[in-house]
Formats: C-alpha cells, structure tokens, sequence
C-alpha cells in the first residue's frame, strides 16, 4: 500500500523533502513560481529531477518568472499534442527559451463519474430531477456549454448559434422537440460585464424560456445525465485538452466542439460528434449543427454511443495512469543519470 503525506508548500520541510525527492513534480505552468520563492538557493539541485505537468495556454502564462527554469528540467507533461507544439513554439519565439523532453499525456475519467455514468437508474433519476429544477419536459432537448462563464469559453457565441437555431428550425418549420439552452459555470454574485451581456442578449432577443442559466459547480454529472448534447465552445486555441469533453462522452452524448486544441484530439467530427471553427464564423456553422442534431435523434443516439465507445476505449483513468507511468519512469530514469549534488 502506498502512504501519501500532505506538506507545507512553504518552509523548511517543504525543502528538504524536495531535495530528498527522487522526482519533484510541478502542477501547473504557474507552479514555476515556487521554486524561487521557496527553494532559493537550492533550485540548481531541484531542477535535474522535476517533471513539470503543465495544463494551460493562454498567453499570460507565457512569463519568464513561470516558466524560466523549463528549459533545465528533467522533462515536461501536457495533456494533449496540438498543445505540447505551440508550448514549444510559444516559448521558443516569445521568451526564446527551449522546451525539455516534452510528453503528451491525455486525461482520464475518473471511477466516480463512470460509475454514474453507467448506473441507468442514477441517470434516470438524476435527469429527472435537473429537468424538474429547470422546469423543462422530458421530451424536451437540451444543449448545455459546461465552462467557468467568460468570453474565452466562448458562451456569448453558443447564444448567439441558438438563437440562429430556434430561426432556422421557425424559418425552415421543422418539427423537433422544444429546444433549451443551458449554461452551467455562471457566477450569480460576481455578476461580471461579460455574464450581464449574455443575459441582455437572452432578454433582447426573448428567449429566456428557453435558456437557464445555472451557477459554477464542480458536480457536473447531474447536468451530464440530464442533458442531450454538450456543446464544448472554446475560442482561440481552444481548450488544452478539455476533461468535460470526455466526461460528456461517457454519458453517451454527441459533442458540438470548436476545432481548436485538445478537442480536435476527442471528438472525431461526423463520428463521435460535430466540429465547428472557433470565433464568430464558427457561429452559423454551430447553429447549423444543432438544427442537425435536433432533427435527427438516429444521429445524436449514434454519436453518443461511438463516443462512450472512444472513452472506454482511451480516455479511462487507467489508460491515464498508465500513460503517466511510462513518463514517471523515462524521467525517473534520466534524474537518476544526472548527478543532484
């Protein structure tokens, strides 16, 4: 059996232990921070044995005071490849520093939500439940982004691309379930500029019977069961893998995704579910997609179970810990041939 111990991040045990360590591993890009603030002086002994897992690529992360120390490490961790090339690029051009041996690992779903997941009687019951809360039919279809609300996660254009859909499903009089709009990762109390304007364009344009707004939760599977298709909106480069995405599979559900970053490695577009180009010209084409799926139940129950089928086959928890574990030991391996004194 193996015994974890929890740390100080800060002090005198925090240091010893890290150069006790045969592997120190660094979460996160911002991590970088810590080894000046509190190894000082003993970074240069550090260094040689760290594996840094990195998750991010927005561009403020791309500072010199993070990421400085990258270049002497033992190896670096990302968790998909589109975004293990342009921390390479990134790097290389803006701080013209070079990146380490650099794995792609991609992510897993964990035991707890795949056991939900396959429990029909808790999904059941659980949809049940949500669509009671949000006062929507069983028969209705639900389209729900699932992100922290902000403009990078691309909800003010999923809005738009629904609002597009409720005209071409008037305009071209097509029969479909009642369709809803939802979005889960809204902050009720900070009420942000961004979060106001995506609820002046629901009122604006006379949809907030069918768009509900639901606040930030780390409990997801809830709204997993009681939707139809998870619509995965990150602008720019995307998301660096994007774990909802998965997670969505699991419970069988098609996939609208932009195709940037780490969706582009999930989604197989017309297979598992549909992509669509970040930013606004990606709006039509969104809205286009989801008169599709509305449309065509055959299609988003086909989807849904290639996808399940794509989790169960490479994005389990142990397709992720065995991944890992093939770079814990070529890292371990190459720390041990460089000396730590």
């Amino acid at each position: 059996m193996v015994a974890s111990q929890v740390l100080p991040a800060r002090g005198q045990e925090a240091i010893e232990t890290a150069l006790k360590a045969d592997l120190v591993i660094l979460n996160t890009a911002v991590a970088g921070k810590w080894l000046d603030a509190v190894l000082k002086d003993n970074v240069p002994q550090v260094l040689p044995k760290i594996l840094w897992w990195i998750h991010e690529m927005r561009g403020h992360y791309f500072k010199l005071e993070y990421v400085k120390h990258l270049p002497l490490v033992a190896g670096a961790m990302i968790d998909s490849h589109i975004t293990v090339e342009y921390w390479k690029t990134r790097t290389h051009d803006r701080l013209n520093i070079q990146m380490p041996q650099t794995y792609a690992v991609h992510l897993g779903n964990s035991k707890e939500l795949t056991e939900v997941a396959e429990d029909n009687v808790a999904r059941r019951v659980l949809r049940e439940h949500i669509r009671e809360f949000l006062g929507v039919r069983s028969e209705d279809l639900l389209f729900a982004i699932i992100n922290s609300v902000s403009r990078g996660k691309g909800q003010d254009l999923f809005l738009q691309a629904f609002h597009q859909s409720l005209q071409l499903i008037q305009h071209q009089k097509l029969k479909v379930p009642k369709v809803h709009a939802v979005v889960v990762g809204s902050d009720m109390s900070a009420q942000t500029k961004f979060e106001t304007q995506l609820r002046e364009f629901v009122a604006k344009n006379g949809i907030h019977d069918r768009v509900h707004f639901i606040n930030k939760t780390l409990a997801v599977a809830p709204y997993l069961a009681a939707i139809d298709v998870l619509v995965q909106n990150s602008q720019a480069r995307g998301e660096c893998f994007g774990r909802i995405t998965i997670e969505a599979m699991a419970f069988k559900l098609p996939v609208l995704g932009t195709a940037a970053g780490g969706t582009t490695e999930i989604v197989l577009d017309g297979s598992t579910g549909l992509l669509h180009p970040a930013g606004k010209e990606g709006v039509t084409p969104l809205a286009k997609n989801m008169v599709r799926l509305a449309s065509h139940v055959e299609q988003r129950v086909s989807m849904g179970n290639k996808g399940y089928a794509r989790v169960k086959e490479r994005f389990m928890e142990h397709h992720m810990a065995e991944r890992i574990a093939v770079v814990l030991k070529e890292v371990l391996h190459k720390s041990r041939q460089h000396p730590h004194s």
